[in-house]
């Protein structure tokens, strides 16, 4: 045996919520870190040879067992803090998810929390700022966490209104040939940010807050001319906006409204991508006071694990 004894359980009863279903938690710390890792009989055991990490687990499973006394873990928390904890400090983990900061509990009683440094920076960045820019890759709340944040403003009545909005480039297709009014002409792009209204409110819901032109879906294009007053606005896949949609979209900006523009800069859909009216954005408009950028990373990602793995192979790591 090649095993190196490192920790034994504070509490017996964690073994089998620590190794997750078929394992799966268990799985997740060896794979993100690399290495191999046995958890029987209450005690934890790395191969001798990857003595250099002794600490680092050894700290986790401390950090893993206090929050287990202290809260309830999903299998995503887990996930999340496994991720982070390499990067993050574990301080700032215990207090995230022991004190829990619920931005939204959704119509099933779902309550909806930062799970990521990153993730409470961004809520406090759209309550503290007028218009804020959230870039990183697909899975990190970007989308999600904007609507929920728009829909909570709205049943406090600090704005009247929440307009979203999405440039049409994807399929390469023209609105006019699309079957159907405005809104079955967008809809299909727009099934990011209706994922989020409908489980926060429920489809019935939205369906009759559109109806009533509380909630307002628009392409990128329709929005020139407009000056919107009293309402959240949340652009989406903004790294397929031109450089001069961009500057005509945050002109769009009225009085008592805030926007959230949200994207993905290695994702762009453009002829040329280096038209990208997100990325000169981000390169201009840094510094500016009512202004924030939040930039997510790979290990912010909220989703099956597997896609963690697949945005590590295609950033060659």
């Amino acid at each position: 045996m090649n095993n190196l004894f490192i920790y034994t359980l504070k509490n017996a009863l964690n073994e089998s919520i620590l190794l997750g279903v078929k394992n799966r938690n268990i799985n997740f710390i060896q794979d993100t870190f690399g290495i191999s890792i046995i958890l029987r009989n209450s005690k934890v055991s790395i191969d001798k040879d990857n003595i250099s990490y002794k600490d680092v687990i050894v700290s986790l499973f401390e950090t893993l067992e206090y929050l287990l006394s202290k809260t309830k873990l999903s299998e995503s928390d887990f996930l999340s803090i496994i991720k982070n904890y390499s990067i993050e400090s574990s301080e700032l983990l215990i207090d995230l998810y022991i004190n829990k900061k619920i931005l939204y509990t959704t119509v099933t009683g779902k309550s909806i929390y930062p799970r990521t440094i990153n993730q409470f920076l961004y809520i406090e960045a759209m309550q503290n700022n007028d218009i804020v820019f959230s870039i990183g890759p697909a899975g990190t709340g970007k989308t999600y966490l904007a609507v929920l944040y728009s829909i909570s403003l709205l049943k406090k009545n600090l704005v009247k209104k929440i307009v979203l909005v999405r440039p049409v480039v994807e399929a390469g297709e023209k609105l006019g040939f699309l079957p159907g009014d405005l809104k079955e002409k967008v809809d299909p792009y727009l099934i990011p940010l209706y994922d989020g209204l409908n489980e926060a409110l429920g489809v019935d819901t939205v369906e009759k807050l559109i109806d009533k032109g509380v909630i307002e879906v628009s392409p990128l294009a329709y929005m020139r001319g407009r000056t919107l007053e009293n309402a959240i606005i949340i652009l989406d896949e903004a790294q397929n906006t031109t450089k001069m949609q961009m500057k005509m979209f945050l002109t769009r900006l009225g009085f008592s409204s805030k926007m959230i523009i949200t994207g993905d800069i290695t994702q762009v859909d453009l002829p040329y991508p280096d038209n990208s009216g997100l990325i000169e954005a981000i390169r201009i408009l840094n510094n500016i006071k009512g202004i924030e950028f939040i930039e997510f990373k790979k290990y912010d990602v909220m989703r099956h694990p597997l896609l963690y793995k697949i945005i590590q192979r295609y950033e060659g790591k």
